[in-house]
């Protein structure tokens, strides 16, 4: 399955703004990419790429006074295969974890596990140890919160969003990543690419948060907001939540003038040529027909 996937993103600044942008597809995907992806700009401006502690990879840039225009355009090969599922999964004891996995047991900026500890074993303490607790966990998320764009904001912990019954794709994650960690259970949050593919149309594409466990001596993908595998996971960024991989992270003020995220699904048997005849093209042409994938904040 061949999925072509980027962002165009418009910020104005009035000075020269230092920025560090999460916005590449992580080291560790696992698919083909036909292309490069990596952050371009249309005004030339230098930017330096790094790998942060999560092996992420960050572009940093120093944005200049005025308009700047940042976009990626790539295509991904990936098997077609839904998330998997593994219902024999069994949690670790905390004595017998990795020590690289136990910086995801504790509280970190919005996942405020230690809020949890008590009303997680009081709801989910009965269920088997393991991937049925982290599912019955990835049920009550879903069932729990409502979904808006109007329900965001920078400031939401998961404490909110389980008081609130609302949010975003980051804040289901994050309550479910809270809870987890409240159960003893290493949680990681995660974002990326997610297309409507195989499922209906849902609106606009959008960057989309998941979150994975760890069980059975390897990390897994679970999504409390769709709560069901889905198909074409395109992975960003890990961290212990969102505060790690924020997708601009500014050192000064600038205004979002344009934002807009595409994922769509190519026709089989499209030809590495032929893609490469695609990705020539800027992205905000009118090549790329991608109007209602088109978003203004």
């Amino acid at each position: 399955m061949l999925i072509r996937f980027g962002f165009e993103i418009s910020v104005e600044c009035n000075v020269p703004v230092p920025m560090l942008l999460a916005l590449s597809s992580h080291p560790e995907f696992s698919g083909r990419l036909i292309g490069e992806d990596f952050v371009r700009n249309d005004r030339a401006v230098p930017i330096v790429e790094y790998l942060d502690g999560f092996q992420n990879r960050f572009s940093r840039i120093v944005a200049p006074p005025g308009r700047l225009t940042l976009w990626s355009d790539c295509v991904a090969e990936v098997d077609g295969a839904p998330d998997a599922v593994y219902p024999w999964a069994v949690q670790h004891a905390v004595e017998d974890l990795p020590y690289e996995v136990l910086t995801f047991l504790t509280p970190s900026r919005y996942c405020d596990a230690d809020e949890f500890g008590e009303f997680a074993w009081k709801m989910f303490g009965h269920f088997q140890a393991g991937w049925p607790r982290v599912q019955a966990i990835c049920d009550f998320v879903h069932n729990h919160t409502t979904f808006g764009y109007g329900f965001g904001r920078p400031t939401k912990t998961a404490h909110d969003v389980l008081r609130e019954k609302t949010g975003v794709c980051r804040d289901f994650a994050h309550l479910a990543v809270s809870l987890c960690r409240a159960m003893n259970i290493p949680a990681r949050y995660a974002s990326g690419y997610l297309g409507d593919i195989g499922v209906p149309p849902s609106g606009p594409d959008d960057f989309c948060a998941w979150f994975e466990v760890y069980l059975s001596g390897a990390w897994h993908t679970l999504d409390a907001r769709h709560n069901c595998p889905r198909i074409g996971r395109i992975l960003m960024v890990r961290g212990r939540d969102a505060a790690d991989v924020a997708m601009i992270t500014s050192f000064g003020t600038y205004e979002l003038t344009w934002f807009r995220v595409w994922t769509q699904q190519l026709p089989d048997g499209t030809s590495d040529a032929e893609i490469g005849g695609l990705l020539t093209t800027l992205p905000y042409s009118d090549a790329l027909t991608l109007g209602s994938s088109a978003r203004l904040y």
